[in-house]
């Protein structure tokens, strides 16, 4: 599975329950539910284009104990704020592990490797919370334990570009470029 295949994509066009022109109860939005082996499952919703946002995007998500909605990974440019609703879990930050429970707020800055980040539900009950970030227009995300690199852009009408490689795929700039002999 892709990065965020998972999440649900609302456009604004979307028959929703709301509240007001800019207000929206996520109560009312249907949760999207999936599972990969036995470390991965949630349950996400993304909202933000909803309430008219471009540039900031808004996710909640419903993790199972024992699981992680995503792997470990940092972000070249964007930054991300997650704030924890119900639950307690394990905040994996760099090479430090952080217990976190509910009210309280997890930060991911942009950078490289050294703020790879997880969030891991190791309570007893449903992690629930909001997931906030940068929607920047091209990023470049690094997955510590896989070694791999994704690199994504957002291109006009809506669409994106997005490439998943190993980081091993290194190749020179040249390669395969009809350079003439």
């Amino acid at each position: 599975m892709k990065e965020a295949e998972h999440l649900t994509e609302i456009s604004e066009t979307a028959a929703l329950p709301k509240l007001g022109s800019l207000v929206l109860n996520p109560r009312s939005l249907e949760l999207k539910s999936w599972e990969k082996g036995s470390r991965y499952a949630s349950a996400d919703v993304s909202f933000g284009a909803i309430l008219g946002l471009i540039k900031l995007g808004i996710g909640y998500s419903e993790v199972p104990p024992g699981k992680s909605g995503c792997p470990c990974h940092s972000h070249s440019m964007e930054e991300e704020l997650f704030i924890i609703l119900e639950g307690s879990g394990t905040y994996r930050f760099g090479d430090t592990e952080y217990p976190f429970q509910s009210g309280d707020i997890l930060s991911a800055p942009a950078g490289g490797l050294e703020t790879a980040h997880q969030i891991i539900n190791s309570g007893e009950t449903t992690l629930r919370y909001f997931a906030l970030s940068a929607n920047s227009d091209a990023e470049i995300v690094q997955y510590p334990d896989s070694k791999k690199i994704m690199s994504k852009t957002r291109l006009p009408g809506g669409q994106s570009l997005r490439r998943v490689t190993l980081q091993s795929d290194n190749l020179d700039y040249w390669e395969g470029e009809p350079c003439g002999g």
